[in-house]
């Protein structure tokens, strides 16, 4: 499904009335008023305008703030990542990946912003939908499209609780066109519950597959619902969804882990929901990944061409795919990770060492093979770019490490036609937001919290599986991944198994946005992460023996608990929220 430009401000703050002085009826150009839409066209036009901000672009922010990948604030916050560049660019990441959060950070209002403009927009799709003077829709086409836009809004709301938790929810009743104020409502209610309905409203009545890919459907509905679920620690109920989904809906692993990261595994098998991106549509480039059009290599001869060099792995994450001999990952018996073993010794890297210094990669050490799936190291095959150079490609290396981001790159031999032709920086390689590797894991999580640690095992196995048998990146690597022998979950207890659900997950959606929601919602971001901290500020030391300087800049940086668990809301919205003198937005804990 194309996106849609609506050049109006319509879906933003409401359709607006003219005045009754006939002089003033004229409809301006370039902007939509309710007759006009008042049609199949109209509201399909409102319902594709509140699809388009899913990627987060359009909505009059800065792209980057509301990206639909949540770089900045699930990954550079989350020990996956570091914010990359140089130490005076973007000081705003800065801030948010020291855990140093300021309610007037720009990124937390254009998340802010970017989240209730999409709520805003599929509200206005809904009260469209419904109204008796759309004529040409019959009842089950008006249905399908207010489901749809309830997905959208859960999704929305879901995004702004899961950054927040202290939001409200705006329903097309409480929002009233003709009263600016009508969205002017306390944020002290836990809506959930709000955000759960929404998507088993919309699963009640979306279709099972859709003639136009991107549009939300039954299966994805579904899975979102067990989403909020397992956020909320609602596991059997969780489990009875998800083995629905595993079961009734079509969808299952790719033989290949690196098709889900990719322009030709574009809405495959595996995808259960997808923010599409076009390129080369007549459009400027936005409607390819624009929010993520900071995170590239810093040189003109690598992919994107140059700029800007933001959103870099961290030597813990790369530390995290070295396997044992057996081929499972050097993990602990503790739940929060603070046992793990990974992190001891680093991986060999070029740290420090100029492109132009010989540099020879001890590539017999075992590693999961999706290290090199998600993560550009020196001396090591980068898709058909052929090898990685190191420090060419890194803006200032000394500041923010090695490695590059790797899961939205393009392919060398697909440039031009998966790029933009005006930006090598916008591309058509979706963002899955949903897979059915997600429900896989989520499935494991839910039979390890219920006791079921045999079955919690046999999912997990389903993924190393995956990953033992699909294709590699550079043959020459000692790649080594194996399931877990039989029994192991159970010989080791409930923590140890949770411990290796909350790992493999990291294994598999490193540098997609997830992992700093997953350590809130599972009560180990304070341990977790300050060990990271600790540890990534402090020399390094190979296992060639070689010492080296990480990211001096994280000395002394602390994870609060319960404060840093959610994100302050954003002064502007708290001032803006007043009605009759005072704010109706609350501030949250320690801001």
């Amino acid at each position: 499904m194309k996106k849609l430009i609506i050049l109006s401000i319509l879906a933003t703050v409401g359709l607006n009335f003219s005045c009754s002085d006939s002089f003033f009826e004229i409809a301006p150009q370039g902007a939509a008023n309710l007759t006009s839409l008042s049609n199949k066209n109209g509201v399909n036009a409102l319902l594709v305008g509140a699809y388009s901000l899913l990627d987060g672009v359009g909505s009059g922010n800065v792209g980057r703030t509301s990206t639909s990948s949540n770089y900045v604030f699930g990954g550079i916050t989350s020990g996956d990542a570091v914010k990359g560049t140089d130490a005076g660019d973007q000081p705003e990441q800065t801030y948010i990946e020291q855990f140093n959060w300021l309610s007037d950070n720009s990124y937390f209002f254009g998340k802010w912003w970017g989240m209730y403009d999409g709520v805003a927009r599929a509200n206005e799709a809904m009260l469209l939908a419904q109204s008796a003077d759309v004529k040409d829709m019959t009842d089950a086409e008006k249905a399908q499209v207010v489901a749809e836009a309830k997905f959208l809004r859960g999704h929305f709301h879901f995004e702004a609780k899961k950054m927040w938790n202290k939001v409200p929810y705006i329903s097309e009743t409480v929002y009233k066109r003709e009263d600016p104020n009508s969205t002017k409502i306390p944020n002290t209610a836990d809506i959930w519950p709000n955000i759960e309905k929404d998507f088993s409203d919309a699963a009640a009545v979306l279709p099972a597959t859709q003639s136009q890919k991107g549009r939300a459907t039954k299966w994805s509905a579904l899975t979102y619902l067990a989403k909020a679920y397992m956020f909320q620690k609602k596991f059997a109920a969780a489990k009875t969804i998800l083995e629905d989904v595993y079961k009734n809906s079509g969808k299952k692993l790719v033989p290949n882990y690196h098709d889900n990261f990719r322009t030709t595994g574009n809405n495959n098998a595996e995808s259960i929901f997808e923010v599409q991106f076009s390129v080369n549509d007549g459009s400027t480039g936005n409607n390819g990944n624009a929010g993520d059009g900071l995170n590239w290599p810093y040189n003109a001869s690598s992919p994107g061409r140059g700029c800007c060099g933001f959103y870099l792995p961290s030597q813990n994450l790369v530390n995290a795919f070295k396997t044992t001999t057996d081929g499972l990952p050097m993990i602990g018996d503790k739940k929060d990770g603070t046992a793990d073993t990974y992190n001891n010794v680093d991986l060999p890297n070029d740290q420090g060492l100029a492109s132009s210094v010989a540099f020879n990669l001890d590539k017999s050490i075992p590693v999961d093979p999706r290290l090199d799936w998600t993560v550009g190291r020196r001396g090591v095959n980068f898709l058909d770019w052929g090898i990685m150079p190191g420090q060419n490609w890194i803006r200032d290396q000394g500041y923010s490490g090695p490695y590059i981001g790797k899961k939205w790159m393009y392919y060398l031999g697909e440039e031009g036609s998966t790029t933009h032709s005006t930006s090598r920086r916008s591309v058509n390689n979706n963002f899955r937001m949903l897979k059915f590797s997600s429900v896989v894991l989520w499935l494991a999580e839910c039979e390890a919290e219920l006791g079921n640690l045999a079955a919690a095992e046999t999912y997990v196995n389903m993924i190393r599986s995956r990953a033992k048998t699909g294709s590699v990146q550079d043959a020459s690597v000692n790649y080594v991944v194996n399931p877990y022998p039989a029994g192991t979950f159970a010989a080791k207890g409930k923590d140890y198994s949770l411990n290796a659900i909350y790992m493999e997950n990291r294994l598999e959606f490193a540098m997609e946005g997830h992992r700093f929601f997953d350590l809130v919602r599972w009560g180990i971001a304070a341990p977790y992460l300050n060990k990271y901290l600790a540890e990534e500020s402090k020399s390094g030391t190979d296992m060639s023996g070689r010492t080296y300087n990480k990211r001096l800049y994280l000395v002394g940086r602390t994870y609060t608990a319960g404060k840093n668990d959610y994100f302050p809301l954003p002064n502007d919205e708290i001032l803006n929220s007043q009605k009759d003198g005072k704010p109706t937005l609350t501030q949250n804990p320690g801001y």
